[in-house]
């Protein structure tokens, strides 16, 4: 199995908290980006090894951005280049706010199948100050918009720790997605990444963190609350009702191959990780050129073993001793079972299985430090 991810860079407006690679420049060089994406899709489709593409996945910036012409060639290049004719999963991110009629007329022809909408909360106020362009309303209106033409795979990202979020206001958040029964939920604790405007102002003394205990505190609402609504907890920040487990990140976590297109784009295929620019001009000019934009590093049996662990320990599958002993050899299996030894007498992992190493719901919330303890460090 193989996926696709192509970046769509544009947005409207930029989020205070937000680092991905994005651009306000659509109407510029919109027409000129679709059609290098296409470019670079015909230069590196044997990347893929004749692999059948299951996944594909529109990511951003804000896909639901890009007019839908340049949706629809996009699209289209993209089947007369990898066939596509296998695809089980088609992923579009969308803001709310973009989520028109229109637009989701347009998705099933296309073959898109499922939409992740950024919601990140349903606080109004909040959703302004850190410069979302939708309103609580617009995200029910979106989610009834997208059922009325037949998409029933939507997903939702929340985000907690907020500047101004309490844990009662987080609550009613969460308690007003499950309303709108999504198939799937994605929670991510805030960060303050460097040289974004919520970085600055927080420098400033504009705002303040949420403290580290309230945001354990929401995130085990989050759990509770969403356990206790059918949803599968499989991946620490990923929840989802039965069957409905997102195919194409969930490759990410499994190490399946993924052939990554567009300016920012990644990629990997279990031992080279290959990385496009993030200067939109020189991708576009490079790949328009004839050549790869993409520079490349081989991951070290080190660094596998460690993504290996990393990855497997985020997801409720956990790591499988016996495959880290196949693959990396009697020296990486007893460095992870002596490490593992201590976390379970202590309660955050335990084994199921006979070889499945597995956080508990205890370890979960220490799992940064679960996680690097397992890691080898040279």
């Amino acid at each position: 199995m193989a996926g696709i991810y192509v970046h769509i860079p544009f947005c409207a407006s930029r989020c205070s908290y937000c680092d991905f690679f994005s651009t306000l420049r659509l109407a510029d060089v919109g027409y000129d980006y679709v059609e290098a994406v296409i470019a670079e899709a015909r230069l590196r489709m044997d990347e893929l090894h004749g692999e059948p593409v299951k996944t594909l996945y529109l990511g951003g910036g804000t896909p639901s951005q890009l007019p839908i012409p340049l949706l629809e060639r996009l699209v289209r290049g993209l089947r007369d280049t990898f066939g596509l004719s296998g695809l089980e999963e088609f992923t579009v991110e969308a803001n709310p706010d973009d989520v028109t009629p229109e637009w989701c007329a347009a998705l099933l022809p296309l073959g898109v199948n499922r939409v992740s909408m950024g919601v990140q909360t349903f606080e109004d106020d909040i959703l302004r100050f850190i410069g979302r362009r939708h309103t609580a309303r617009h995200a029910v209106e979106a989610v009834s918009r997208l059922r009325d033409v037949g998409i029933n795979n939507i997903s939702i990202d929340l985000i907690f720790g907020l500047p101004g979020q309490t844990v009662a206001s987080w609550t009613d958040s969460v308690r007003h997605t499950i309303a709108l029964k999504p198939q799937h939920i994605s929670a991510y604790g805030l960060t303050y990444e460097e040289g974004t405007r919520l970085w600055r102002q927080r420098e400033r003394g504009e705002v303040r963190e949420v403290p580290e205990e309230q945001c354990l505190e929401m995130y085990r609402i989050l759990v509770d609350e969403l356990r206790s609504s059918g949803y599968e907890h499989y991946e620490i920040s990923n929840f989802a009702l039965p069957g409905y487990h997102a195919r194409h990140n969930s490759s990410y976590w499994d190490s399946t191959p993924y052939l990554g297109l567009g300016a920012a784009a990644h990629s990997y295929d279990g031992r080279v990780r290959r990385y496009n620019p993030h200067d939109l001009q020189q991708y576009i000019d490079a790949v328009m050129a004839g050549s790869v934009a993409c520079e490349q590093e081989e991951l070290s049996q080190w660094e596998r073993y460690d993504e290996c662990v990393m990855l497997g320990l985020r997801t409720a599958r956990g790591v499988d001793a016996d495959r880290l002993r196949t693959e990396f050899g009697d020296e990486a299996w007893r460095h992870f079972v002596n490490e593992a030894s201590r976390h379970i007498e202590c309660g955050h992992l335990h084994v199921v299985d006979g070889d499945r190493y597995v956080l508990t719901r205890d370890g979960i919330m220490l799992s940064d430090t679960v996680i690097r303890d397992l890691m080898w460090d040279e």
